[in-house]
This record gives structure tokens, sequence and C-alpha cells, in this order.
């Protein structure tokens, strides 16, 4: 197994890899003062990045986030375990590295999958 995969599909092994365990609340005071948190849900937010990738290998990776949801399945910190859910991409950015008889290199290419 990759360390993720999309929509089925193994991508690159990233430089970076972060998750983060964000807790959904509905939170206030109550009339003595007190904090009332009603906990909706927890989610997971993926960050990835790559020091450098083929044009080919970054078509493909950005063409696999193009959907506006998606399957991912990753090793999630909390319990160890593979997990997969749907997801969405952030904004994604990449650099070039050089360009080279003909051929371009990118560099620090970034983006985050945030759970649905």
């Amino acid at each position: 197994m990759a360390l993720i995969n999309i929509n089925g599909v193994n991508i690159p092994t990233p430089s970076d890899y972060k998750i983060g365990i964000m807790d959904i609340n509905k939170a206030e005071r109550n009339a003595r003062g007190d904090m009332i948190i009603e906990r909706i849900t927890t989610k997971r937010k993926i960050e990835l990045a790559w020091k450098y990738l083929s044009k080919e290998d970054l078509s493909n990776l950005f063409n696999l986030v193009s959907g506006t949801f998606f399957s991912v399945n990753y090793i999630d910190p909390q319990d160890g375990a593979d997990k997969s859910g749907a997801f969405y991409a952030g904004d994604r950015s990449s650099g070039a590295l050089d360009f080279m008889n003909g051929v371009i290199r990118y560099k620090d290419i970034k983006f985050n999958l945030i759970e649905r």
C-alpha cells in the first residue's frame, strides 16, 4: 500500500505529510458563564507537499484532485490504521524549477485535502 492514494490511484510519496485533526464544535457560554460545547463532528485535513515532480506526475496529481469530491485512502495517526473518506482539495500551487530542452520540471508543489 502507498502512503496515500486518491480514487484508488497511488500518488507519489509526498516530501511533507501532515494530518490535522479538526473538531467541529458549536460553543457558547450559558447564563452562569460556563462554556457549553456541542461536538458536531471530527474531520481530517491532510497537508501535502512535494519538493520536485515531473510534468507528467504533476499533471496526473492535479487531475486526480480536480473533482469536487473524491475518495482518499491514507494512514491516520490517531489510530495508526488505514482510513478512507471523501475529501476535496484546497488551493493547489507549484513553482517551476527549470525549463531545459523543452522539458519543464516543477518544485514546491503544495495543497491540502480536507475531509468532506
